[in-house]
Formats: C-alpha cells, structure tokens, sequence
C-alpha cells in the first residue's frame, strides 16, 4: 500500500495521531493526495537527519513540517498558469466524464467521437495536469472543480 493510503488508514484508526510523509516524491499531486490523507507534514529522505529529527518534533509540537523543495513546487504552481486553463473544452470535459466514472467506450459514445480520439485526450490531459492514471485524473478533477454537474 502507498503512503496516502496508509495515512488515510492510520488516521481512522487513531485520529489524534499526527502524519509526516517521509517519501521521495515532491511533485504537486502526491504532496496534495497526502496533506488530503490527513498528513500534517512531508519531508523527502534525501533531507539531511538533523532536519528529519525536526521535522517530527515540529509535527508533535503541532506544525506542519514541509521540505524546502516540495514547499518550493507548491508555490511554483500557485504562479504558473492552472493546469486546467491549459485543457481544451473538450479535453475538460472528457476529464469530467473520467471523474464521472466513465469508460473509455462510454465517453466516445456520450461524445459522438471514437474511443481512439477518448484515448488521445486523456494522454494529453495526463501530462497537463501531471497524473498517470484515471483515478488520480478523477481526483484532480473533482479537487480543481471540473466534475461534471450530475442531472
């Protein structure tokens, strides 16, 4: 099991407890996926020990420990452009029928176009929004508000 998983499962077993992700990971969705798990911090294991040894103090004293280097991908994002005004109409809305639960073959039917043209859009909307499967491209939609409206 990966570490947000195991977050999520540690906090509702014990949820007083406080979280620190210690990973190697610093792109934007795993550190958002893990602070949405519940984690209070996240150091990668490339840190120096003395700043791990702080960053679990700092966790128990109530701050939220953060590397310099995920700390620096998250302001990076917050002054770029959004990943969403990057996706076409029709690339936003392929992604809001993924977050909808749809296969493949049903969003090429709802759309009138074919499951090769489906496959396309997803490829390039994987790599705009820096995902690698559906089910984290549903999970940035719905937390970049793009899910579909139902009805």
């Amino acid at each position: 099991m990966g570490g947000v998983e195991a977050t999520r499962r540690l906090l509702a077993d014990r949820p007083g407890l406080q979280v620190v992700v210690l990973t190697s990971f610093s792109d934007q969705e795993q550190v958002l996926d893990a602070v949405d798990a519940g984690a209070v911090g996240y150091l990668l294991k490339d840190a120096d020990p003395t700043d791990l040894v702080d960053g679990v103090r700092a966790a128990a004293a109530g701050q939220s420990p953060l590397d310099p280097k995920v700390a620096r991908a998250l302001l990076t994002r917050r002054t770029t452009q959004a990943p969403q005004d990057q996706l076409s109409d029709r690339e936003r809305e392929v992604l809001g029928l993924v977050a909808d639960g749809l296969a493949n073959k049903q969003i090429a039917r709802h759309l009138g176009i074919s499951e090769r043209t489906v496959k396309a859009h997803l490829t390039s909307v994987f790599q705009r929004i820096g995902v690698t499967d559906r089910t984290q491209a549903a999970l940035w939609a719905e937390r970049n508000g793009l899910r579909r409206p139902r009805g």
